[in-house]
């Protein structure tokens, strides 16, 4: 009943930049956890970033200080702000919410993932 559509991804060379934007529609009554997650070629899926309603991050080791990861909770969208780019960052990126759907006292947890966005940096 939610659904979360991506995009932004690309081609970029090493150093570049790149800003993934991800909208969740559908039946949101409120979403608490937004986050962006990838999995490269012959990997598991791991964790990128996330970001809490409050607006509290955690990021992984290996993009600290190059990705910065937000929201506007109005538009129910996250985004992924990702600079200083490296080969290793090649991977198809997924978005992820968790919240409730439906409405007041009929509201359900959820979990969405949306489709996936490819992200290719050449060396």
């Amino acid at each position: 009943q939610v659904q979360l559509v991506e995009s932004g991804g690309g081609l970029v060379q090493a150093g570049g930049s790149l800003r993934l934007s991800c909208a969740a529609s559908g039946r949101v009554f409120s979403i608490n956890v937004m986050g962006w997650y990838r999995q490269a070629p012959g990997k598991q899926r791991e964790l990128v970033a996330t970001i809490t309603s409050g607006g509290s991050t955690n990021y992984a080791d290996s993009v600290k200080g190059r990705f910065t990861i937000s929201r506007d909770n109005a538009k129910n969208t996250v985004y992924l702000q990702m600079n200083s780019l490296k080969p290793e960052d090649t991977a198809v990126y997924y978005c992820n919410a968790d919240g409730y759907s439906g409405s007041g006292a009929f509201s359900r947890p959820f979990s969405s993932w949306g489709q996936g966005t490819q992200v290719t940096v050449s060396s």
